[in-house]
C-alpha cells in the first residue's frame, strides 16, 4: 500500500461538477492499494499518516502531527500510485489490487482513519475526480507499507 501525504491549507474533491468532500488545514492522503495488501498495511499507513510530525511548531520546527494541530484528513483512492514505469512509456497497473479487493480495503481505511478521532472525508471510489488543494509548504511525504 502506498500513500502520498500532502500537507494542505485546504483540499476538496469534485465529481461531475459537485464538490463531494472538503477539508481545511490537514492532510490530503492519496492511497494506492496493491495486490496482496491487508489490514496490516492499513494500520501502518493510518498510524504513520496521523502521527508523522510534519506541521510546524511555534519555533518553526516540524514538531506537530495532524492530530496535534486538530487538522483534518481527505482520503482519496488513487490506483495509479501502483503504476510501474520501469519499462516503456505507459505505466503498467498490474500491481494494483482488483477493484472489489481495493474497494473493501479503501472502506476499511476510511474506518481506520475515522477511529483515530481525526475528521476524515473521502473521495469517491472508482470515480473520475478533480482534486483541488492548497499545498502548505509544500510538504509532501511518500509512504510505502512494504518498506517498513
Amino acid at each position: 500500500m502506498k500513500a502520498v501525504l500532502q500537507r494542505v491549507g485546504s483540499a476538496s474533491v469534485t465529481v461531475d461538477g459537485q464538490t463531494i468532500a472538503g477539508i481545511g488545514q490537514g492532510l490530503l492522503v492519496l492511497l494506492g492499494i496493491a495486490k496482496g495488501d491487508t489490514e496490516q498495511d492499513i494500520q501502518y499507513i493510518t498510524e504513520k499518516s496521523t502521527n508523522l510530525r510534519i506541521f510546524e511548531s511555534e519555533n518553526g520546527k516540524l514538531d506537530h502531527s495532524v492530530k496535534d494541530i486538530d487538522g483534518e484528513i481527505l482520503l482519496v483512492s488513487q490506483f495509479t500510485l501502483c503504476g510501474d514505469c520501469k519499462k516503456g512509456r505507459r505505466p503498467d497497473f498490474g500491481d494494483a489490487a482488483p477493484v472489489e479487493d481495493a474497494r473493501e480495503l479503501y472502506q476499511k481505511a476510511i474506518k481506520a482513519f475515522e477511529k483515530t478521532g481525526i475528521v476524515t472525508r473521502q473521495g469517491q471510489f472508482q470515480a473520475y475526480m478533480q482534486v483541488q488543494l492548497t499545498n502548505d509548504g509544500p510538504v509532501t511525504i511518500i509512504l510505502d507499507s512494504k518498506n517498513k
